[in-house]
């Protein structure tokens, strides 16, 4: 997300090294390129003159102060106005009412309702524990009812069954009693979409507000739609007492302009942003460390936040204490550190968060591939227990195996056994000689999908 902003940005600045001060030439120039910038990134044309507006007025002759450059100082400028636009703190939801908290889920059809709903019930049962059921109003589609009791399964929370041959109001109002009888805490409420805003879904959805009155009241929207989003976020808040917003897809999106806009546009609050197909992808939005990494300098709170929820620390202390004693880093050691990358969203993910990760090259980059990953964790799984303790046994029989197991060439396995030989060098120069040893090892030595 945000990957050409950022490289727009990053080049902005590069342009104003070597100038003693911000002066009106310089950024005019600057903020050229900023405009054309947002633009690019499909941020709406009313929240891009506003923000230039801004941008221009408090940067106009401001000093460089101590050690800071001219480029350095205006990033301070647009850091601060992108926080302000986005909001300036992030907003959780209010669940202080009376159990059972109802959360209405609105959006149009194919923006995630669906399936955010499902991560949104994992979020609030895995964080803030609490006792969650979810149910589907939405008697059109009936796979929509299918998938929310298949996601619900997945995640662990109850299911309020529904069918096409009830009214969206009598489900409702009978998930609520049930919601009351088993004690849940929360009940989130999956509605109806469709392809476009239409006088029926309007007048369907705003009798389920009226009848359920929730505490919140969320409009979801992919954000790949761009200014389109926030367009549609503001006819359904003209509709709908909307308590904020939740975007979606954006690990797909490279633009971000949604996220600039949707605050401006509607008056609501981003709440979340789903940031990948797994359920555990539903991130709370903070407008500092999103303008952190649109200007290129990552966001290393949510990494640590991140890998201290999320790594399995006695599995990471195993395998320290396994090479501290020399022991060799096997197949198994190497599927594990996968898994636990997969859990925190991927590689795609993790790096996104990097400070300057917008200027890596795409060599890099396009090897930052979570198919890859998912790969080469097959390959791993295809191999008999002895073959992961002891990958040196595999040869060209076992090979052609693994490989008709797995549905790759025997040239991936053949890849997959150098890096790993590798990468069991590399751990064994950290366990004699430290990180620095490790560091010096890395480069160009990472398995499949993790070509850092």
């Amino acid at each position: 997300m945000f990957e050409n902003l950022s490289e727009r940005l990053g080049r902005t600045v590069k342009n104003l090294r070597g100038q003693g001060r911000l002066s009106e030439q310089n950024i005019q120039d600057a903020l050229r390129d900023v405009r054309m910038a947002l633009l690019e990134a499909d941020v709406a044309l009313p929240v891009v003159k506003n923000l230039i507006d801004s941008i221009r007025e408090k940067a106009l002759g401001h000093e460089v102060v101590g050690s800071l450059s001219p480029g350095q100082a205006l990033i301070k400028v647009v850091n601060d106005e992108l926080v302000s636009i986005m909001g300036e703190q992030s907003e959780s939801l209010d669940l202080s009412a009376k159990p059972p908290a109802v959360i209405l889920m609105a959006g149009l059809q194919g923006s995630g309702k669906t399936t955010t709903t499902g991560k949104l019930a994992l979020r609030l049962k895995e964080k803030d524990n609490r006792k969650v059921m979810v149910v589907s109003c939405d008697v059109y589609r009936p796979a929509a009812i299918a998938q929310l009791e298949k996601l619900a399964g997945d995640v662990g929370v109850d299911f309020f069954p529904s069918g096409i041959d009830q009214s969206p109001i009598d489900i409702a109002n009978a998930a609520l009693a049930q919601a009351k009888k088993q004690f849940a805490d929360v009940l989130i409420v999956d509605t109806a979409g469709r392809l476009a805003i239409d006088k029926d879904m309007m007048a369907e959805i705003s009798e389920l507000n009226t009848a359920l009155n929730p505490v919140e009241t969320l409009f979801v929207v992919d954000s790949m739609t761009g200014q389109d989003a926030a367009a549609t976020a503001k006819a359904f808040g003209d509709t709908l007492p909307l308590t904020g917003v939740i975007l979606t897809k954006t690990d797909g999106d490279a633009r971000g302009g949604a996220a600039l806009s949707v605050r401006v546009i509607t008056g609501k609050p981003i709440k979340f942003i789903g940031a990948g197909e797994k359920m555990a992808a539903l991130e709370a939005f903070h407008p500092d460390r999103i303008a952190s990494r649109i200007l290129g300098m990552g966001d290393v709170v949510s990494l640590v936040e991140e890998v201290t929820e999320k790594v399995d620390h006695q599995k990471a202390e195993k395998l320290a204490r396994k090479m501290k004693k020399g022991k060799n880093f096997d197949m198994e050691d190497l599927r594990d550190q996968m898994e636990q990358m997969q859990s925190m969203g991927g590689m795609a993910s993790l790096i996104d968060k990097l400070p300057g990760a917008a200027n890596l090259p795409d060599s890099v980059k396009n090897q930052a591939n979570d198919k890859e990953v998912g790969r080469t964790i097959a390959i791993i799984n295809s191999m008999t227990p002895h073959e992961r303790k002891f990958p040196a046994v595999i040869k060209g029989s076992r090979k052609r195996r693994i490989a008709m197991g797995s549905g790759v060439q025997v040239q991936d396995i053949n890849r997959l056994m150098k890096q790993h030989l590798q990468m069991s060098k590399m751990m064994k120069k950290m366990s004699k000689g430290g990180m620095k040893n490790m560091l010096r090892g890395m480069k160009g030595q990472m398995p499949p999908g993790m070509g850092m």
